[in-house]
């Protein structure tokens, strides 16, 4: 699977409010670089990151699991778990699942991470 690297940024509520109304208000274009998936603390970034579900993914990168059913076996977690954590790594677009003869068919979409975060409010955007 070729490398596919994923800008992650971490950034309080407040001011990914901002950084979003500013753009809707055409006062902000993100560069290209920038992060496409926002964390409010390097708190949630790890909790989905965690350990546990790296394995899982390096298990969907290496197996190519056919189904959940698939998955369970190759991971050792439960069904419940697995679906809860494929929808949680789903909405960060590091998943994607689609369904293939009432199969459902994880793939990894993010295999590397860069994390962008800084001590200022959003670090290189000057918002007002």
């Amino acid at each position: 699977m070729p490398e596919n690297i994923f800008n992650i940024g971490i950034m309080s509520q407040q001011e990914y409010r901002k950084r979003t109304i500013a753009i809707a208000r055409g006062e902000y274009t993100p560069a290209e670089h920038e992060p496409k998936i926002w964390f409010e603390s390097l708190q949630s970034m790890a909790q989905v990151l965690s350990n546990e579900n790296q394995k899982l993914l390096k298990i969907i990168i290496d197996n190519q699991p056919q189904s959940l059913k698939e998955l369970e076996t190759l991971s050792g977690r439960s069904r419940s778990n697995l679906s809860r954590t494929l929808k949680t790594l789903e909405h960060y677009g590091i998943v994607e699942t689609h369904t293939s003869n009432r199969q459902l068919i994880p793939s990894v979409k993010a295999t590397d991470f860069r994390i962008e975060f800084g001590l200022r409010s959003s670090g290189d955007i000057v918002l007002n």
